[in-house]
Order: C-alpha cells, then sequence, then structure tokens
C-alpha cells in the first residue's frame, strides 16, 4: 500500500516539476545572462547555464545610462493607480448585477460578459480618438484610461458578491446602513480574496502592457518599462547583456508582488460570519 502511494505521489509531482522547469528556465536564462561578463560569449554552443563570472556591471550600467528611475516610478504610478481605479469601478458595476433586483439587470450583465470577446486592438482607435479628446495625450490617466473597467472584473466580483450570504446584508440593513454603506463596509470586506486576485491581475497587465502606452506617449519622461526595455533594446542591440539587465528589472518587481500576495488568494468562509 504504501508503495502504491509513493507510486501515485511520483505520477502526479514528476510531471508538475518538469513543466515547472521548462515554465521557469526563460527567467533563470535571462537571468544568467544579464550577470554575465562582457568577456563572457552568450551565444556559444554548447551554451554556458551559469556565469563563470558574475557580475552586477549590466545591472549598474543600464540604471547610469537610462532613467530607469523614472520609467519604474512610471510603471509603479499607473499600474498603482490602474489597481485602485479598477477596483473601484468594477465593483460599483458588480455590486447591483449581483444583489440588486431591477429590469433588465441580467439582459446588461450579459452585454458586459459579451465584450471580452472583442480583441483590444478593435477598440483601440475609438479609445485613441477618445483620449485626444479629453486632452488626455501624454499624460498619466491617458494610459490608465483602457484599464478603468474590465468585463472580467466586473464579472469576478459579481460572483463573488452573490456567495455572500444574503444574512450578512438583511443584518446591516436592519441596523440601518444604506447600500453604499453595505457595499463599503459589508460586501467589499467578505469578497477580500477576489479583490486581490482582481488587484494581481489588473497591476501584471498595467505593468507589462506596452501596445497602448506605445500609441498614447511621446514623451519619453513618461515611458514606462516596457516602453524603456524596447528603447534599451534599440540602444543596445548587439549588447544583450544589457537588454537582459534592463528586463530583469522590469519583471521583477511583478515577482515580487505575487509573491507577496499569493497567500491572500485563499477562499473566504463568509458563512461563519452567520450564526444560525
Amino acid at each position: 500500500m504504501t508503495n502504491l502511494k509513493i507510486q501515485n505521489r511520483l505520477f502526479m509531482y514528476v510531471p508538475l516539476v518538469v513543466i515547472a522547469v521548462l515554465t521557469l528556465f526563460p527567467m533563470f536564462w535571462l537571468i544568467s545572462t544579464a550577470l554575465k561578463s562582457s568577456t563572457e560569449n552568450i551565444f556559444q554552443s554548447p551554451p554556458q547555464l551559469l556565469p563563470s563570472q558574475p557580475t552586477i556591471e549590466n545591472f549598474i550600467n543600464v540604471w547610469q545610462t537610462n532613467p530607469f528611475g523614472q520609467y519604474l516610478f512610471n510603471s509603479t504610478l499607473v499600474a498603482v493607480l490602474s489597481v485602485c481605479l479598477n477596483l473601484i469601478f468594477c465593483a460599483l458595476a458588480a455590486y447591483p448585477l449581483a444583489r440588486l433586483s431591477f429590469p433588465g439587470r441580467d439582459w446588461i450583465f450579459i452585454a458586459i460578459i459579451s465584450t471580452i470577446m472583442i480583441p483590444f486592438q478593435i477598440v483601440m482607435i475609438p479609445l485613441y480618438i477618445l483620449t485626444v479628446q479629453f486632452g488626455l495625450r501624454n499624460t498619466y490617466l491617458g494610459i490608465i484610461f483602457p484599464s478603468l473597467a474590465s468585463a472580467f472584473g466586473i464579472f469576478l466580483l459579481r460572483q463573488a458578491f452573490i456567495s455572500v450570504p444574503k444574512e450578512m446584508e438583511e443584518a446591516a440593513r436592519m441596523d440601518g446602513c444604506s447600500e453604499l454603506g453595505i457595499w463599503w463596509f459589508v460586501m467589499l470586506p467578505a469578497i477580500r480574496p477576489a479583490l486581490v486576485t482582481l488587484s494581481i491581475f489588473v497591476f501584471i497587465g498595467s505593468w507589462s502592457d506596452f501596445l497602448w502606452p506605445l500609441i498614447v506617449i511621446q514623451d519619453e519622461n513618461l515611458y514606462t518599462l516596457p516602453l524603456g526595455v524596447a528603447k534599451l533594446a534599440g540602444t543596445f542591440s548587439l549588447n544583450w547583456r544589457i537588454v537582459a539587465a534592463g528586463s530583469v528589472i522590469s519583471v521583477a518587481p511583478v515577482l515580487l508582488l505575487f509573491l507577496f500576495l499569493q497567500r491572500y488568494i485563499v477562499p473566504t468562509e463568509t458563512a461563519s460570519g452567520v450564526k444560525g
């Protein structure tokens, strides 16, 4: 029986380990390239997985020769504002779709969900025209504009609101709490895992977005990290160590954010707050 359990564990974990190695290898190779000195050949055959003389010189050169501090500030500001505004607008839209009854509610939800099937490239030109008409070109708000709300966020939070027991809402209403107060003090704390999950998706999407900032931003002082790395690749097209170092700087904050927030992505037993 013990041998059978061991075999079952092997059949389960070995494929997972293989998938993990294949998934993490590009990141490992990126970091290895960024740490290699100028005397090492990064294109030799067979490839050298580990740098023989690790150095942080490439990171120093990237930081000193390019305004990566400004790029990092721009990306952080845009991503944080995108997360905050997206959470607010999606939660405001999802709450009535989940907890209130009004004519056409289901049809409105279906219309919102159907927009997920529309590629961004189709709405990109109308969005750009609106951005220019609102005077948001070459501004932080212009970068954030398409991320103010999302059909996926509304869907995710609506499903989370539906899972909250009605007793919690009714108890708050009996205490004289308004609908907005119920939304803020009762419903939002009850769906914290869904909010954290949506925050991670929005943050990663905003942080890694390249196409929209490239279209709406011409001022290099407003460049985000993806635009900065693209500029870096054009400037140092023959020095892939520099490009790899810039890419590592761009990816590292997202990895740290996920490692910090992943423990919050757990089911919340909202029903435990109901006594009966």
